[in-house]
């Protein structure tokens, strides 16, 4: 009698920062004991089987505490952490490292010929975007990005409703996301220096708003505030402002305010304060991410140990009502979607099939690299904007798709434009 040997597909991580805490270790926790079904593709092992990281030290802390929570990864620290990694049999990669770390890893991940998931932004640059894009399709594997708040209850109703055509015409919307001061002055203080909260957050309304509404890009203002991370006249931003302008098909515009900052008081009632507001034609949504439905007061507890408010949608720990303890939202979800999506291409059906499975799940443009051009475009203008602030030109505007070039940045006063991009967006 012989025995099937079960489907598996071996992942390597890159970064055990907060991202992996939050959400990608109760992923490989969960699938480590239950693994992953579907009818499309059957049963699949997820081991974690291999870590790249910087010292070593978090990941040895964590495989040692975890026990027979994870499967034995292997954990490799130092400069080449990610060859090494690479090496090890893995079949997919995960990197979530500081957002200006993303390119190096990735594109040594696509160069091996594995598939790939990034966290937001997926690069910095649309030249970055072009390269990784190109080894993809070169090496017939996956390349996506983590767009987790597309997955959120509330954005994904405001998405049926315009998909659907309740909502007429997008005509301006504004975001809000605000984090407390220790995100930037401890959790990030080892990357912080030169970095932006726009870059960092902004990006996943970017990416909403850009799915959810569709239309052409047209231009990116941006402006914001230092002096509290770091010197108010040097390269680290407490927060910024940007506009985005897109237009549309039938010919209207539609114009987005998107503000962040990660410099709110730690004793803020929230991990996060979130809010948008999109104005239609025909109607108005609001959300609130602190407003739907949770308050709690634990004496000696709230609100640093425990929030007075918290997102559960996101990621919460549960007692379920069968007694396991679980940890699941829209966080880990995304994870677990991208697995499905990779397990399909593999395992889905015939070899002689894979091709057609790969560009089936490439279509998918909520988080396919190739359908990220738009939204990497806004943050390239931002970075750009914010770094001639910094340099002491401010009001830089960046257009879109112009005679010029594909991302232009004019400078008040001065009468030759900076060209970001040659291609069109």
């Amino acid at each position: 009698m012989t025995t099937k040997q079960p489907l598996a597909l071996r992942a390597g991580m890159v970064g055990m920062g907060m991202i992996f805490d939050e959400t990608y270790r109760p992923f490989f926790e969960k699938a480590h004991h239950t693994g992953l079904h579907d009818r499309r593709f059957g049963d699949v092992d997820v081991p974690l089987a291999a870590v790249a990281t910087r010292t070593g030290s978090r990941a040895e802390k964590y495989r040692d505490g975890a026990g027979e929570r994870i499967h034995c990864f292997q954990s490799f620290a130092g400069d080449d952490a990610v060859d090494r990694m690479l090496h090890g049999g893995i079949d997919f990669a995960c990197v979530a490292t500081p957002d200006d770390r993303h390119f190096e890893a990735s594109k040594k991940v696509l160069m091996a010929g594995k598939h790939l998931l990034v966290e937001k932004p997926s690069v910095l640059k649309l030249q970055e975007l072009d390269e990784l894009v190109a080894l993809a399709q070169a090496k017939g594997v996956l390349a996506k990005v983590v767009y987790h708040k597309l997955l959120d209850p509330d954005h994904k109703k405001l998405r049926t409703f315009v998909h659907d055509g309740v909502f007429q015409h997008i005509n301006n919307g504004y975001c809000s996301l605000l984090e407390p001061k220790q995100i930037s002055g401890a959790q990030f203080s080892e990357w912080i220096t030169g970095r932006n909260p726009g870059t960092y957050v902004a990006v996943h309304y970017i990416k909403l708003i850009d799915f959810t509404f569709g239309g052409r890009l047209k231009s990116v203002v941006a402006g914001g505030q230092r002096g509290i991370i770091g010197p108010k006249d040097g390269p680290t931003w407490d927060s910024v402002q940007m506009k985005m302008t897109y237009e549309y098909d039938y010919g209207r515009e539609a114009a987005f305010d998107i503000h962040t900052s990660w410099v709110t008081p730690d004793n803020f009632p929230g991990y996060v304060e979130q809010e948008v507001q999109f104005r239609f034609d025909n109607g108005v949504w609001n959300a609130h991410s602190r407003k739907r439905g949770i308050e709690c007061t634990v004496e000696g507890k709230t609100p640093y140990d425990i929030k007075i408010t918290m997102n559960t949608h996101y990621n919460g720990t549960f007692v379920e009502p069968w007694g396991e303890r679980s940890q699941r939202g829209y966080g880990i979800e995304v994870i677990d979607r991208f697995v499905r999506e990779l397990a399909h291409v593999e395992f889905g059906g015939p070899a002689e099939e894979r091709g057609d499975r790969l560009q089936e799940m490439r279509e998918l443009a909520y988080n396919d690299l190739e359908a990220d051009r738009q939204t990497v475009a806004a943050v390239q203008a931002l970075e750009a904007i914010l770094e001639y602030a910094a340099k002491g030109e401010p009001d830089c505007v960046v257009r879109v798709n112009e005679d010029k070039g594909g991302l232009v940045l004019y400078r008040p006063g001065k009468p030759e434009p900076v060209v970001l991009y040659s291609p069109r967006v």
